[in-house]
């Protein structure tokens, strides 16, 4: 019960972008064009100006606009009461405990687990041949460096990253960053992930790809004891300025490391985060070298040395984290800081084993991220837990890490860590979630859906991804 043109109308007006418009609508960019032409034809003047930053309205426009907003608030009366809008049914589909349900899904949440299967909703998907698990939440990654895929592949860590990662990474433009970003995002949406926790530079280009394809992130300001305070200050102001119409997108501060980040920048960094309610996300104990730099510089641990300094506290992300004794954990722990475990990079990098034993005993939050492309060499997260799993076994408890808790590693644990409140597939969570194929042979037969997900499947398995309810990957 809605002209549609208006909506697409004030859909453009609102977001500033015909892109944007498009993403939001579920529609291309050619269709809003047309909808807003027959609009301005029918208004007899331009109502949008199109211009390289952005869109902005005419006068007619903004008459129009107040207008157009009246008309689609008495629809949205009309729905309220004679209708069932943003509902999406999901038919027959198999839960994690292989029941098969009837799952509702209303205003972007999960409203009903097991309802009738004749339920009104928008729309109707048969899921006879279809698994409903959560989807997944990389909590450390380097989105853009997907451009460094496959390069300088099999060297130590040092080595790699300061004779060509670097040194590759200077060269880089903004263009470059958009199109690393669009391609990472396009592999995290094919394997199930609708969230990562990124740390790059020229962020305005991920941030762009990002609204863009509907997923969520947390975008990291990367900082480095090289920056100038000029770099300092406009960072500041990206903050104080930061924007965003989706709502999909956070702001992190990113310390990149302790050898990369003095003691004082550390220290202004986290204030400015905390004043600035923004979490905090570095590299912590990756390797041994590191550990054993930080002890001839300071004569403790790097999990030591950043709480002697005030920086740990429940508010920050701590990637890696493979050399952390029982000391260092008992310490994260205290402090109520969130790992994220990278198994694929560590191994690939020769960083070593993480601590499981360890790191289960603490009672820590433990959340898994695939590092970059270019360490990894893929953003697959299921294909992280994978490793994960069989990591943690390898020293002969095969009754460690199973595969619901490195399930829950990789989604509810990945939500909290951010404030986010989904990773589960309960009734009033936010619906973001995988649609997982139960006829393909790497999920046959089907005797633990999670079971499959975690050993057996890729990301060919994956026929849609909803997050908050909205379908923004789907084969069906």
């Amino acid at each position: 019960m809605e002209d549609f043109r208006l909506k697409v109308f004030e859909t453009v007006a609102r977001l500033g972008s015909f892109s944007l418009a498009a993403r939001s609508l579920g529609i291309s960019q050619p269709a809003v064009s047309q909808n807003i032409a027959e609009l301005e034809s029918y208004a007899g003047a331009p109502l949008l100006l199109r211009s390289r930053p952005g869109v902005s309205l005419t006068e007619r426009g903004k008459e129009f606009l107040d207008k157009c907003r009246g008309v689609l608030g008495a629809y949205e009366e009309l729905d309220k009461l004679f209708s069932n809008p943003d509902t999406l049914l999901l038919k027959g589909v198999m839960l994690e405990s292989g029941k098969r349900a009837n799952v509702l899904i209303s205003k972007g949440r999960f409203a009903d687990l097991d309802c009738p299967e004749d339920t009104p909703a928008q729309r109707v998907i048969d899921c006879g041949s279809l698994a409903l698990l959560p989807s997944l939440f990389n909590t450390h990654t380097h989105a853009a460096m997907c451009l460094l895929r496959g390069y300088a592949d099999d060297l130590p860590l040092k080595t790699w990253l300061e004779d060509h990662i670097w040194p590759y990474e200077d060269k880089l433009t903004p263009a470059d960053i958009l199109k690393g970003s669009r391609i990472a995002v396009r592999e995290m949406l094919r394997s199930g992930t609708t969230f990562f926790n990124d740390m790059y530079f020229d962020i305005e280009q991920t941030i762009r790809e990002v609204q863009d394809s509907g997923l969520r992130a947390a975008i990291g300001i990367t900082v480095m004891e090289n920056h100038t305070k000029a770099q300092e200050e406009q960072k500041r102001e990206f903050v104080s300025s930061f924007k965003d119409p989706t709502g999909r997108i956070q702001l992190v501060m990113a310390p990149h490391a302790i050898y990369t980040v003095g003691k004082e920048k550390l220290k202004r960094t986290a204030d400015f985060a905390r004043r600035n309610s923004l979490r905090l996300h570095i590299h912590l104990s990756e390797t041994l070298q590191e550990v054993q730099d930080c002890y001839k510089a300071h004569g403790m641990s790097p999990v030591q040395y950043l709480d002697s300094i005030g920086f740990l506290g429940p508010d920050v992300i701590a990637a890696h984290c493979v050399h952390v004794d029982k000391k260092d954990w008992k310490t994260l722990a205290s402090r109520k800081v969130t790992v994220s475990h990278c198994p694929c990079s560590n191994m690939k990098l020769g960083s070593g084993r993480f601590p499981y034993e360890l790191a289960l005993d603490s009672g820590c939050l433990v959340t898994l991220g695939t590092d970059g492309a270019s360490s990894n060499n893929n953003l697959d997260l299921r294909e992280e837990m994978k490793f994960a799993a069989l990591l943690a076994k390898v020293e002969g408890n095969p009754t460690l890490l199973p595969a619901c808790e490195v399930l829950k590693w990789a989604s509810c644990n990945g939500a909290r860590a951010f404030g986010i409140d989904a990773g589960e597939i309960a009734k009033g969570k936010i619906a973001d979630a995988v649609l997982v194929d139960l006829d393909n042979p790497l999920m046959t037969p089907c005797h633990n859906p999670v079971s499959n997900f975690v050993y057996s499947a890729d990301s060919s398995c994956i026929k849609a991804v909803l997050c908050e309810g909205r379908l923004i990957h789907s084969v069906l």
